[in-house]
């Protein structure tokens, strides 16, 4: 093994390769930016490129446009509310609070350091652990997706403002409702399609992700007419290129980005997981761990409600590359591209791919190091001239969001039915974020619902009908006991704080 790992160095620190690297970063970050063409649109534009080249350095540049993307898509969720990407919806719950009261510079600067720390850190446990893992993540049956989609939706909680939890299940409720409408994949009935063709496929994801945000908050905008004063405008921009974060930032974001980072990792390894819900499980799991204080702050510019999805996206992302590589199972759409340009390199993945090729393997894993410290270094100092996005007027600002978002969608299916339909969600958007309703349960919701649903069915038709598999599998049984104990947290700390209070008071 330590002679593929050498031959890995080698080749991933050649100047060609780095400068792979450095190429597949920037072109991803750039791409990642702009609502709609997220990781899968940016990759299938490379892989024309690639076929000249070597497959390390073809497998290397498409991994930095990856985890590029990732970044980028996280600067347009923080800076105007518009996931550039899934796996950074999440993101803007804190990032784009930030921006707004005039810190866009610092949740750039706490993205930046967050991704790049959960990156290495992901980095790191592939190089020594890949081939362990991949057997334990085969390990993983239909009932044990099923528990831990069930764990991901106890992160409505941590969406639910105080004495907003009632709406925020409402809210979840609805996103799994929306997850229904389309084939069902197992007996191929057309559920909720009422007769059209457009909604076969069912809903797209990227169309609910830019109605719920992007063109919900360019309407609130809208009717929001209200001019900013100059001494605003100034305090803006003064405050705006802003990175410095103080010590006790850093202190209290360290253990929120080393677990975030570990769960991110371990989410990413699992097939059919991914960044998106790998983020929004740290979310949860951070609010869950926050105190009744910091609770408060989630929701309205948390640098720990940024700092946990930020980490958990980006481990996530080299998470991945574990089925993809040693077991050839792609566990999103995007490695399903990428598996898609090894196999036309002539590659077959496996479990004795990094025996067979060893300077590909490791050198693409060594090379996702090597790209997290391109992004820092590529970003930092580009941080201040992209926050001056929200210097501009709201007058040329908002219709850029609009037309961006509805390009986006747009671009993704060619389809004039989906820009009808994001319109239409975006004003029922617009009316529930007036009358208070939260979007991201429904966001959460209509994610898992799919997910949910399909290793529900798989499970019960293994398991003959019976629903002794919740208890019956040992990894089952144990993410629904830490499930239950999720949602305890709340009452258990709540109980130890009364404890506390009381032993001061004697």
């Amino acid at each position: 093994m330590m002679d593929g790992v050498f031959q890995g160095v080698v080749t991933a620190f050649t100047t060609y390769n780095i400068m792979m690297v450095a190429v597949g970063c920037f072109a991803g970050t750039f791409i990642g930016m702009l609502p709609g063409l997220g990781p899968i649109s940016a990759i299938a534009l490379m892989i024309p490129i690639t076929y000249g080249m070597d497959p390390s350095s073809g497998l290397i540049l498409i991994a930095g446009v990856y985890y590029g993307a990732i970044f980028g898509g996280s600067t347009s969720s923080i800076l105007i509310n518009a996931p550039g990407v899934a796996g950074t919806v999440a993101s803007s719950f804190d990032g784009y609070p930030m921006a707004k009261n005039g810190q866009a510079g610092k949740a750039l600067a706490i993205a930046a350091y967050s991704s790049f720390t959960g990156g290495t850190i992901a980095a790191i446990f592939l190089l020594f652990a890949a081939p362990a893992l991949a057997s334990v993540s085969l390990s993983f049956q239909s009932s044990d997706y099923f528990a831990l989609m069930v764990l991901g939706l106890t992160a409505v909680a941590a969406f639910a403002g105080k004495g907003k939890f009632l709406k925020a299940a409402i809210m979840t409720i609805f996103g799994l409702m929306l997850a229904t409408v389309g084939t069902d994949s197992d007996s191929g009935i057309a559920r909720f399609t009422f007769g059209r063709l457009d909604l076969i496929d069912g809903i797209s994801f990227l169309l609910l992700a830019m109605a719920a945000f992007a063109l919900s908050e360019a309407m609130m905008n809208i009717l929001d007419n209200k001019e900013q004063t100059q001494a605003e405008k100034d305090a803006l921009k003064k405050d705006i290129g802003s990175l410095k974060i103080t010590r006790a930032e850093v202190k209290e974001m360290a253990p929120t980005v080393g677990r975030s980072s570990v769960l991110g990792f371990f989410v990413g390894v699992l097939p059919g997981a991914g960044a998106t819900i790998a983020s929004f499980l740290a979310y949860g799991m951070e609010r869950s761990f926050a105190n009744v204080k910091e609770k408060l702050k989630f929701g309205k510019g948390s640098i720990k409600g940024l700092a946990a999805p930020e980490s958990a996206n980006n481990a996530a992302c080299s998470g991945s590359f574990v089925p993809l590589l040693t077991l050839g199972i792609p566990g999103s759409g995007t490695t399903a591209i990428i598996l898609g340009a090894l196999i036309s390199y002539g590659i077959q993945p496996g479990p004795t791919m990094y025996v067979d090729n060893p300077a590909l393997f490791w050198s693409v894993i060594i090379s996702m190091y090597i790209g997290n410290v391109v992004l820092l270094i590529l970003n930092l100092p580009l941080i201040p001239y992209i926050a001056k996005l929200l210097t501009l007027p709201k007058q040329l600002l908002l219709p850029l969001i609009i037309f961006f978002s509805l390009i986006g969608v747009y671009l993704v299916t060619f389809n004039n039915f989906d820009i009808y339909m994001m319109t239409i969600f975006a004003v029922v958007a617009l009316f529930l974020r007036i009358i208070d309703f939260p979007m991201a349960p429904m966001i959460l919701g209509f994610i898992l619902g799919g997910m949910m649903e399909d290793n529900l069915r798989r499970a019960l038709t293994i398991s003959d009908g019976s629903l002794a598999f919740l208890w019956e599998r040992p990894i089952t049984l144990s993410i629904l006991v830490l499930t239950i104990l999720v949602l305890l947290m709340p009452v258990i700390s709540d109980y130890f704080a009364k404890i506390k209070e009381k032993r001061k008071a004697l």
